[in-house]
């Protein structure tokens, strides 16, 4: 048995087709399929269940390819080991990023990182939460920037800062008189919302209670950019909430609009989050010192309430 069967019975049982399995791992599906029957062989048993389609794994396939993950894991910690012990900091690192985070945070600090760490080929990606954490879980990234806490065992988690919720208020409306405003303020019905699947939508429903609270209006509108959200509020169709470092860039006719909440803010927390098999913890630190440089003289908030991210059942 060695690491390489491991990693296509993982491979198969991740993608459920052996022929996908293999492109995956780059080599033939015969290859592939004739080293996961060796293992079968070996152990006297079937892994895979090959009569479903998807394929299935079997009982005690299902116990081998947990087993299978943390193996994996380790000998991947032995090459992490060595490198820490020469100080190398370098190597693909695949990094992924909340929509509402990666056009505001990335550009402030990845310009600094690549500079300073020249040998780090960083791979980056757009995903929301709950493809982040599937991709952390699967090994297909290192870390990833996200709204947190996320109370997932599995995946750690480093604050890099906290940032407070905005009102966005257009003139026409009553609160636009006001200096500050308070959570009792909003009226859910009026606030213009991301789509569903971002999470930062989820902190603003967490942070209006519950959208089952709401009444129906003539209207629903859902967008994927704060942007669009924006002009939807200037056509006098509501207001909305944006993330603080969001606000940086606006116009400064749009800055007049924005309106911050009393103390404590309400606010979401980001961090660098990682799996618990803590593997290039080199390069995940640099990351962590590099973000907290660049950040802690735009954003330095004490005194908020952390509103979670995650979707509270009904």
């Amino acid at each position: 048995m060695t690491i390489t069967q491991l990693q296509y019975v993982l491979a198969v049982a991740e993608h459920k087709n052996f022929t996908l399995a293999a492109e995956k791992c780059f080599v033939t599906q015969p290859t592939l399929s004739m080293q996961i029957q060796k293992i079968e062989e070996e152990l006297n048993i079937l892994i895979f269940d090959r009569s479903k389609k998807p394929i299935q794994l079997t009982d005690i396939g299902q116990k081998i390819v947990s087993q299978a993950k943390n193996i994996v894991n380790e000998a991947d910690r032995i090459k992490d080991i060595v490198e820490q012990q020469k100080g190398f900091i370098g190597g693909e690192f695949r990094l992924g990023i909340i929509p509402t985070i990666m056009p505001t945070l990335l550009p402030m600090f990845l310009n600094n990182f690549i500079k300073k760490y020249p040998k780090v080929k960083l791979l980056i990606e757009e995903l929301n939460t709950e493809e982040i954490i599937l991709k952390l879980k699967n090994g297909h990234l290192d870390a990833a920037i996200a709204a947190t806490p996320l109370e997932d065992e599995k995946i750690k988690e480093i604050v890099l800062y906290f940032e407070p919720f905005v009102a966005y208020i257009p003139e026409h409306h009553a609160s636009f008189q006001k200096e500050e405003i308070e959570v009792a303020d909003l009226n859910l019905n009026e606030i213009l919302l991301l789509q569903d699947g971002h999470c930062f939508r989820d902190g603003i429903l967490n942070l209006c209670k519950s959208v089952s609270d709401a009444d129906q209006t003539n209207f629903q509108i859902q967008s994927g950019s704060f942007e669009t959200l924006i002009k939807l509020a200037d056509e006098g169709l509501g207001t909305t909430l944006l993330p603080y470092l969001h606000t940086l860039d606006l116009k400064e006719s749009d800055k007049l609009k924005l309106r911050n909440f009393k103390e404590p803010k309400p606010a979401r927390e980001v961090s660098l989050i990682y799996p618990k098999s803590e593997l290039k913890m080199q390069i995940i630190d640099a990351l962590r010192s590099t973000i907290a440089g660049v950040v802690k003289g735009a954003i330095v908030f004490q005194n908020v309430q952390i509103i979670s991210p995650l979707q509270k059942k009904a």
